[in-house]
């Protein structure tokens, strides 16, 4: 477990992933009512105060990697091949959208990690998607990943209506709220530990 969050770090998410737990709760309610994407930019009002939030913006708060894959379809299939086999808990090499239960425990723990934090699509979390199976053999073998595109991208898919994807990111849109100039955020508490 400790090699799949040192991964993370070395990625370039440590400011993302590591962020203050607080945030305010009204606030956070106000920005995903009145959210939308305009010019490739995510867009709110907040107490009658305009925010806006571009991919510059969100990969400098969290210092995030700018350069590297964008479309996960391009990791090598050699190392999708690779993984198959390494993550699987069989002599089987598991499917590309599999459950977890196939998998060996610390890939589990690392698509739980990207559930609960990267990709924010509401639905099952036993299932392993496409995309998460490739971005988690992305992180197992270190190919080069465009985080800020693409978490700014999931970003975009939550304020957009009828997204299926869950309000999640709480705390650090919260982090880009306090970083708005002449915007008071309201009465922040600490996130509820599960």
């Amino acid at each position: 477990m400790v090699q799949m969050f040192e991964s993370l770090i070395a990625m370039g998410l440590k400011e993302f992933l590591g962020c203050p737990a607080v945030f305010s709760e009204a606030s956070l309610t106000e920005f995903f009512a009145n959210s939308s994407v305009r010019d490739g930019m995510v867009v709110s009002t907040i107490k009658g105060k305009a925010v806006e939030i571009s991919e510059e913006v969100f990969a400098t708060t969290f210092e995030l990697p700018t350069e590297g894959l964008t479309d996960l379809s391009e990791v090598p299939k050699n190392l999708v091949f690779d993984a198959r086999s390494l993550f699987s808990v069989s002599q089987e090499q598991v499917s590309i959208s599999c459950f977890k239960k196939e998998m060996e425990i610390q890939y589990r723990l690392l698509s739980d990690i990207l559930a609960k934090t990267i990709y924010v699509k509401a639905g099952s979390f036993d299932a392993v998607t496409r995309d998460r199976f490739l971005l988690m053999t992305a992180i197992t073998f270190d190919v080069k990943v465009n985080w800020s595109r693409l978490l700014f991208d999931v970003l975009k898919d939550m304020v957009t209506p009828g997204s299926r994807q869950a309000k999640w990111y709480a705390i650090q849109i919260c982090v880009l709220l306090k970083n708005i100039p002449g915007l008071e955020l309201g009465e922040s508490r600490a996130f509820p530990l599960p």
